[in-house]
């Protein structure tokens, strides 16, 4: 389990060394970004942010940190007379896309302003190949991954903690597994993620979602709980990914056992059950979503966010 520091270096590292102007006064309004998906996964997140809309202007950005969906979030924003904003990453890690987001914005280097020949408008949704995966976008749906800055006359305060260190979530968890629960003394219970590349990263994000499990302990005691990812989009790893998490739930079943299986996902149940196929579990298939605590982890990063300071872009509105 990462201690407080570790986890504090670990937030840390993920802010920018570019120097910017900061602003405290202006408008506060509220970006969130949030992988999408199809109108289901879409519509839990609208759901669970709709009560916030009666406290702040709000948009939602779907897709990873796509250029043109942020830069048509931000307009309809300061079209409202917003001038900070406050933007809420919904990933389960709190380094997904970070760097990216700071340079759209403009807060760091790396992006030059739109080209001409990249539109205003954007398609709900994106599958990038990162962490904070809620469940696969459809065929359908269009992304597009270029790197460019938008246009903004606003200040941005960014959120850095992941829905995989939020405390919050262990409440999820523990309400997850209270309804999938008969009798815990002969149940193993399995938290299944997404999952990163690199092994690094990926162990920290297990030593993260193992932490918000303590709760799901908490209900037991059970003969076992363990997180797993499934690391989905890099094949070698995927492979010995799914031996190890079907591993798990077939001996999760011998002795009269029984296997949970909770998706620590925004939504859904992603493609656990084509992993899972032919075995024996109890699911509900519900991600992180729908739940309160989700709204209550919102709210605590605007709150935060909009207690400190905020950025301008490196290069102001109408400068080149």
């Amino acid at each position: 389990m990462l201690s407080f520091v570790a986890m504090g270096v670990l937030s840390a590292s993920c802010v920018s060394t570019a120097q910017t102007p900061l602003e405290t006064g202006g408008e506060l309004g509220v970006l969130v970004m949030a992988h999408g998906g199809g109108p289901a996964w879409n519509g839990e997140v609208e759901a669970m942010l709709a009560p916030l809309r009666e406290d702040y202007p709000l948009e939602i950005a779907f897709g990873m940190a796509e250029a043109a969906s942020l830069q048509n979030s931000i307009v309809r924003l300061e079209e409202r007379g917003v001038r900070r904003i406050a933007v809420v990453r919904l990933f389960v890690s709190g380094e997904s896309w970070y760097e990216r987001t700071e340079q759209i914005l403009g807060l760091a280097p790396g992006a030059n302003p739109r080209a001409a020949d990249h539109g205003g408008h954007s398609g709900h949704g994106g599958h990038g190949a990162h962490a904070g995966h809620g469940g696969a976008a459809p065929q359908a749906m269009t992304h597009d991954m270029a790197l460019w800055r938008i246009e903004t006359q606003s200040s941005f305060a960014i959120s850095k903690e992941g829905l995989a260190e939020a405390p919050e979530m262990g409440a999820v968890l523990a309400e997850r597994v209270r309804g999938l629960s008969t009798d815990p003394s002969r149940e193993s219970v399995l938290v299944l993620a997404h999952g990163p590349e690199t092994d690094d990263e990926n162990q920290r994000w297990l030593t993260l979602i193992d932490a918000r499990a303590d709760a799901g302990r908490r209900e037991g005691p059970f003969r076992r709980v363990q997180a797993e990812s499934l690391r989905e989009d890099w094949p070698e790893k995927r492979a010995d990914s799914e031996i190890r998490i079907r591993a798990f739930v077939e001996q999760a079943t011998q002795n009269n056992g029984r296997a949970i299986v909770i998706p620590y996902r925004v939504t859904g149940f992603g493609p656990y059950a084509d992993v899972l196929e032919g075995l024996e579990y109890a699911a509900d298939e519900k991600g992180l979503l729908p739940s309160s605590e989700v709204e209550r982890w919102v709210r605590r990063q605007v709150a935060e966010l909009s207690a400190g300071s905020f950025r301008k872009p490196l290069h102001a509105h109408g400068s080149e």
